[in-house]
């Protein structure tokens, strides 16, 4: 046996525990995000909830894909949006978008800052970037990203990773919100 591998053998044990240490400490530090990003998808379901996500899944069967949004402030529905990509040929064109920027037009920006936006699917991280930048103080949705994953390609990011990611932005999130009924429109 070499010295070098005689070495190894040896100190083999400590580059073990090394390991085990730095593996350990990179858990200790992802875990408190991931709770709190666990935590901001569970937040409670209203009574009015169920009423403005089917507001919303009527809209995704309107949409070019079975998507669709509605803003809510003080119980009313102040703008409405679906899916029109292949209509605009746009890839922007999400039902949060289209609800955002119909909401602008007519009422603007500082009517969305607190108000709760009701959508069929989990944001991606381009619509979940435009609701934390207009200050949305609540979103609820129905199918998460994981769910919507197995019919339509996703980018698999959560909206509560994102929301953990915009300390200035905070959000109230609840999903599953009638996923079941989101998830049939894909048939």
């Amino acid at each position: 046996m070499s010295q070098h591998q005689e070495g190894a053998s040896r100190y083999g044990w400590l580059l073990t525990t090394r390991r085990f240490v730095m593996a350990a400490a990179g858990c200790a530090a992802v875990l408190p995000a991931a709770s709190r990003a666990l935590a901001a998808t569970n937040g409670p379901v209203l009574p009015e909830d169920e009423k403005f996500m089917r507001m919303a899944l009527d809209e995704a069967r309107r949409g070019d894909y079975p998507f669709g949004t509605v803003i809510v402030r003080d119980n009313q529905v102040i703008a409405r949006g679906r899916n029109q990509g292949r209509t605009k040929d746009d890839p922007t064109a999400h039902g949060e978008m289209e609800a955002i920027h119909s909401c602008l037009a007519d009422h603007g920006s500082q009517a969305l800052v607190g108000s709760t936006l009701y959508t069929s699917g989990e944001p991606c991280a381009m619509c979940m970037g435009a609701i934390l930048w207009c200050h949305i103080g609540r979103l609820v949705f129905a199918a998460s990203v994981q769910q919507l994953s197995t019919k339509i390609e996703q980018i698999m990011i959560s909206s509560a990773d994102l929301a953990a990611k915009a300390s200035f932005a905070p959000i109230s999130i609840t999903g599953g919100v009638l996923a079941a009924e989101e998830m049939e429109l894909f048939k």
